[in-house]
């Protein structure tokens, strides 16, 4: 009698494991789970025998590279590359020759996706000839993470050759940076309406964070048909603005994972965590994002000096946690 979970718990579990996505009061009761609970434990293994069996077992790496360097004047308070910060005080692009040795390298290492990062303010016509080049040289998806854009915008990226957009409305979103929830929403709005695969992610979720605000962008991610979603934390660089706050761990933030999991339900070709972590992928994570280049989270140039992962020790986690990353891409079908 004594390790059986609530009767209420178990309905929304049982509910959320038959893939039936499940509604937004329930999500905001098993937020409020806490957090060395059965209950919280019996969540995270339904999300997780659910993402195993709908992504066949299959652990994604989509190799992120931040391909510049700036004091951004948007100075969004979370964000290391913000001007306010004061940590990156020169303009810096990354040579074409390293972009693509990274892009090779990720090619080898069968990277499932490469993730191309600029700041608020870089070029956009200068993503476009990065996208081309890379295109041409690497069989391998292209997935741009840039500003917002409209329907012309999105189409010229397809040109390109990308095959995704990755685009968050943040937590704090018009507060904690100059930016629109609606221009957000709109520029979702754009990349599905040109056929871009839209890539999500609830973020960056810090200790300040409501339940009801982190929901409500879980299902945000459900009702726009996000390619995949997840959950992100943030990691305060030295001196953030945001560091009073302090920040989750990685079992609350595994907790999370495992709500948006079934908050998802079959929707989506994978299920995301960021920074690579190994509680997520036992609450429904598959997906990973190793580093090089510019990073939102490092105070170093090139993350993989620094915070950033690489795809092999990802690949190694999520080997170490029963998921093969050398399956083929759900992602890209």
């Amino acid at each position: 009698m004594g390790w059986r979970i609530s009767a209420r718990i178990a309905d929304i579990l049982t509910k959320g494991g038959d893939n039936q996505s499940i509604k937004r009061e329930e999500a905001l009761t098993l937020m409020g789970l806490e957090l060395h609970s059965r209950e919280t434990y019996a969540l995270m293994e339904t999300a997780t025998r659910l993402s195993r069996k709908h992504y066949n077992g299959k652990g994604e790496n989509h190799l992120h590279i931040g391909i510049n360097v700036a004091p951004c004047p948007l100075n969004c308070t979370f964000c290391s590359l913000a001007e306010k910060a004061g940590i990156f005080t020169e303009r810096t692009e990354f040579p074409e020759a390293d972009i693509m040795d990274w892009a090779r390298l990720a090619e080898s290492q069968s990277a499932d996706a490469l993730n191309v990062m600029t700041t608020g303010t870089y070029s956009f016509e200068r993503l476009l000839e990065i996208g081309r080049m890379l295109n041409k040289k690497v069989a391998i998806p292209l997935v741009a993470n840039t500003r917002d854009i409209d329907h012309r915008e999105a189409a010229k990226l397809l040109d390109a050759g990308f095959d995704g957009a990755y685009h968050a409305v943040r937590l704090g979103e018009g507060i904690v940076t100059p930016l629109k929830v609606e221009k957000r929403i709109r520029t979702i709005t754009v990349l599905n309406d040109v056929g871009l695969r839209w890539m999500n992610c609830v973020e960056p979720v810090g200790p300040e964070h409501s339940k009801e605000e982190i929901v409500n962008l879980m299902f945000l991610a459900k009702d726009h048909g996000a390619t995949y979603s997840g959950v992100m934390r943030r990691i305060n660089f030295p001196g953030s603005p945001m560091e009073k706050y302090g920040m989750i761990s990685e079992l609350e933030m595994a907790r999370m994972v495992a709500v948006s999991r079934l908050v998802m339900g079959n929707g989506p070709k994978a299920h995301c965590t960021h920074e690579p972590n190994t509680a997520s992928l036992i609450a429904g994570a598959n997906l990973f994002f190793p580093e090089v280049g510019a990073s939102p989270r490092d105070g170093t140039a090139d993350t993989a000096q620094g915070r950033g992962k690489g795809i092999t020790a990802c690949k190694a986690m999520q080997m170490e946690m029963g998921w093969n990353p050398d399956l083929k891409s759900n992602c890209f079908l």
